[in-house]
């Protein structure tokens, strides 16, 4: 990682993100609540692409770790986490088995290669305790191939099936695979309440018309 991409990405979170964040703490409130089903939650957490901390600042664990490029995350992360400002793709400073639960939202797919997904999924995999969980969002284009490049910084293509397909080259077990979860973006989106979220969460059927994200769960099999 050099000082140029961390201030880039400083730059990018800056002009995405810093105008919507009291919105987007609130979004991310009511959806942790429905994401804590899927956390070990006496165990630890990392969360892989922090940003400013919507999902780990929120969710009921043990020990809290974000990873995150942006130098600026550090500020709006809770004191009781504990930050890494590094490349995901690089040995993570954590031990083996280490880890209850990985999640990351909308990050895989601004990775520069398929090259580096495969080591941070290893990672991943080294880190997580077996039985541990990666909980994993992002956009899925294959019900977004035009607005997936809208972003400056999307590298990777990734549907539920090329990701769950990673994951068992690997050695995990796939629990759930939703190819349609989420709506896609709240970045320059109508702002609806977050009552609206806890709605849609419970009532399924509509995530066939309106998810454009994926969910996958992940397993470390027990040695």
């Amino acid at each position: 990682m050099s000082p140029n991409d961390s201030e880039q990405l400083q730059r990018i979170y800056d002009l995405r993100f810093k105008g919507d964040l009291e919105y987007r703490n609130q979004i991310w409130s009511v959806l942790s609540r429905y994401l804590q089903q899927y956390v070990l939650t006496q165990q630890p957490v990392l969360d892989l692409g922090c940003g400013y901390g919507e999902f780990i600042n929120n969710i009921q664990c043990g020990t809290k770790f974000g990873m995150d490029m942006n130098p600026d995350s550090p500020r709006f992360l809770a004191s009781s986490v504990q930050f890494f400002h590094q490349d995901c793709s690089a040995r993570w400073p954590l031990a083996d088995g280490s880890l209850g639960t990985v999640f990351t939202s909308n990050f895989f797919e601004h990775l520069p290669d398929k090259q580096s997904l495969e080591r941070t999924l290893r990672e991943i995999y080294r880190c997580l305790m077996p039985g541990g969980r990666l909980v994993a969002i992002g956009p899925n284009i294959k019900y977004l191939p035009g607005e997936y490049w809208d972003f400056w910084d999307h590298h990777v293509p990734l549907t539920e099936m090329s990701l769950k397909e990673a994951l068992m080259v690997i050695g995990f077990q796939i629990q759930k695979c939703i190819g349609r979860f989420l709506p896609y973006t709240m970045v320059n989106g109508p702002k609806y309440p977050a009552a609206f979220l806890r709605v849609f969460l419970v009532l399924q059927p509509l995530w066939r018309f309106f998810g454009k994200q994926f969910l996958i769960i992940a397993v470390k099999p027990a040695a």
